[in-house]
């Protein structure tokens, strides 16, 4: 798909995705889907502006307003926040604010899931509570507003002010709120944010009242007419007049200890009586905030820092059998599309039939997934609470499910196999592998449309995607295949010859050899020939190359030179085309830790550095731990690392040593 049909594309989905979010409380896609689609159509907009479309949502905020409220137009925008996912991007965050020439402080506060609200008092009488809307006019929920009880009705001060903040209920009354609508035969509501938008949204406001929500207050939208510099002081003023205001917020002084702050609430968040779903990040100085300014959707001296989703809960519509290139049979989880750690997950391994029988799962079961290793995709569990009687056992098949082989199972095993060593399915799986993202990345050819074109004859073994341009007449005729799209795909395929040796390498399926060795041994031999010249005694010379390792390495290119000549003859790169490590006495196979801001090298360009001369960077100090380096405002690391008596490089001494490295290039 071209730029300008995928951002068509990204924005009838995002804005689908707020109507349905926004306006009907339903949402069709989850938080994390939708961060996801909005940060590609930024990127893509930003590289191809001319495709930008006039109700792109990166030009608004929120979704519209509902026809059966009054609106209320915000005096000020209420803008939502711009989002970050890990440490490196909050750290961008932060040096984005140093590069303008401010040393900033922050205050970090819990982001509560729930729904924003404004609240407007005359005269410190309550006048109305808003919705944030598109951000310029929102919805008139005052009526519901003034059943929340932590919200007050009238000031102890004659004020005009207007504060914001969240209305979100807690995990106790979503429970019992749950509990009444299944004893009444109602849908029970998914989450806290969705039961605290439907509530506030009730023309009855008994209903509102009833629901027992309650709200933080989090932000004064015009300090200064106050007298007010600190968004620190704001906060407590707002609580001086009577709103609730989160008692976690924090003032810190570096970005160390904005990161652990995140770290901290990462581990506790479960323990709070409410949901939360990230941190907010916000530079405390007004007059650096107004300094910093705004874009048109998101204040430039704030930031949301998203928890990622490790675990979540989706159905188990059906489990199928796949085969091996070993012939090896492994039962997998067709499962409802969820989103886990920022990416879509349809289906999970359930590893063997022993697995799934210890897990007790069904065919229907709601279970949990997570992602082993923050990697593969796996199924933990079933709800067994939520299952309703038409759930279907599992069964273990017996024959192959591509050739019909009868399969066997090794005395000892779990696993069973298809003995039949010309199983069709083997050169399937070999020609996903090749293709796969982390090997030659070709893309455009999932799994079903490899598996079509291997049925079909297009495909046989790997080089026959080289070939694929020669089916053009038959592949036009399948089912989802247009002119546009056959192009894109012989583009890819085209593209992925020029990619590095160690793409090559992990798409040949080497026994042992996973995406780290093949970068390992491109970046030393350099190219395949080298490779394939090597002995089974220079293999292991190789750190982390172990005996069973080298000989399959050896054995593979001694068994499959004409496939490597093929392969040449098509055009495809031989080479390694990374940065050839370098070796020195204070980086090489050292650990190194950094905390702090070092003036004359960015966190990425010392972190590229120490890669260069095959050092390790790590977030965390621990008795592993080589060498801390320090720079200005170090955080809880610096002091770890005196505790632990580790080697510490101080501003000087690393420019030192960087100097040192420049001489001996």
């Amino acid at each position: 798909m071209n730029p300008e049909e995928r951002i068509k594309e990204l924005v009838k989905i995002l804005n689908d995705a707020n109507y349905e979010y926004f306006v009907n409380d339903n949402p069709k896609i989850t938080d994390q889907e939708y961060d996801k689609y909005l940060r590609e159509l930024i990127n893509l907009e930003e590289k191809y502006p001319e495709y930008a479309l006039i109700d792109s949502p990166t030009k608004r905020v929120g979704g519209e307003v509902l026809d059966k409220f009054s609106k209320i137009t915000h005096k000020i925008p209420m803008l939502s926040l711009g989002n970050v996912f890990n440490e490196d991007e909050v750290r961008d965050f932060d040096a984005k604010i140093r590069k303008a020439g401010i040393n900033p402080e922050y205050v970090c506060e819990l982001k509560i899931d729930g729904l924003s609200v404004s609240l407007i008092y005359e005269h410190g009488i309550l006048k109305s509570g808003a919705t944030r809307g598109d951000g310029v006019v929102g919805e008139d929920i005052t009526h519901n507003v003034k059943t929340i009880k932590v919200i007050p009705l009238k000031l102890d001060r004659d004020i005009d002010i207007e504060v914001r903040g969240e209305i979100y209920m807690e995990k106790k009354t979503l429970e019992k709120l749950n509990r009444e609508r299944e004893q009444q035969g109602l849908p029970i509501l998914q989450n806290v944010r969705n039961a605290a938008a439907g509530s506030v949204r009730q023309l009855d406001s008994k209903i509102a009242a009833k629901r027992n929500l309650n709200n933080f207050i989090y932000h004064l939208p015009n300090p200064l007419d106050y007298g007010i510099t600190k968004h620190m002081d704001a906060l407590k003023f707002m609580q001086d007049l009577g709103f609730k205001v989160n008692p976690n917020n924090r003032l810190v002084h570096s970005i160390d200890e904005v990161v652990d702050f995140i770290n901290e609430w990462t581990e506790k968040r479960a323990s709070l009586p409410y949901e939360i779903d990230g941190i907010v990040i916000k530079v405390n100085d007004i007059n650096e905030q107004q300094e910093l300014g705004f874009t048109a959707k998101y204040p430039k001296w704030a930031t949301a820092y998203k928890f990622v989703a490790s675990e979540v809960l989706t159905k188990l519509n059906d489990i199928i059998f796949t085969v091996g290139r070993t012939g090896k049979i492994t039962p997998n989880a067709v499962l409802d599309p969820v989103l886990i750690m920022g990416s879509t997950i349809k289906r999970a391994t359930l590893h063997n039939e022993d697995y799934v029988n210890n897990l007790d799962l069904m065919i229907g079961d709601i279970v949990s997934v997570h992602k082993a290793g923050d990697v593969i995709p796996e199924v933990s569990g079933a709800i067994k609470e939520r299952r309703c009687g038409i759930e279907k056992p599992f069964k273990m098949i017996s024959e192959c499910p591509i050739c019909g082989t009868k399969l066997i199972k090794k005395e000892g095993q779990v696993d069973y196999y298809c003995p039949n060593e010309s199983c069709p399915a083997r050169g399937i799986e070999a020609l996903i592998h090749f293709a796969s993202r982390d090997a030659m990345n070709i893309d455009g050819l999932g799994d079903e449309i490899i598996e079509d074109f291997f049925n079909e004859r297009f495909l046989n073994d790997i080089t026959d995607f080289y070939h694929l341009k020669e089916h053009e007449e038959d592949i036009l005729t399948l089912e989802g295949f247009g002119k546009k799209s056959f192009e894109n795909m012989l583009t890819a395929i085209e593209n992925s010859k020029h990619n590095s040796l160690e793409k090559l390498l992990f798409g040949l399926g080497i026994s042992g050899v996973g995406s780290k060795t093949a970068k390992l041994l491109a970046s030393t031999y350099e190219n395949i020939d080298n490779l394939m010249n090597a002995s089974i005694e220079e293999l292991l010379s190789i750190k982390d190359i172990g005996d069973i390792l080298a000989k399959s390495i050896y054995d593979y290119f001694k068994a499959n030179r004409d496939l490597i000549d093929k392969l040449k003859m098509l055009d495809i790169n031989m080479n390694y085309l990374g940065v050839k490590k370098k070796v020195n006495e204070f980086i090489t196979n050292k650990k190194f830790v950094m905390t702090g801001t070092i003036s004359f090298m960015t966190r990425n360009e010392i972190k590229d550095l120490i890669e260069e001369y095959s050092g390790t960077f790590s977030e965390s100090v621990s008795k592993n731990t080589d060498v801390v380096i320090v720079g200005e405002a170090p955080g809880s690391k610096y002091d770890k690392a005196r505790e632990l008596g580790i080697t510490i490089w101080n501003e000087e001494t690393f420019k030192g040593v960087v100097a040192k490295l420049k001489e001996g290039e």
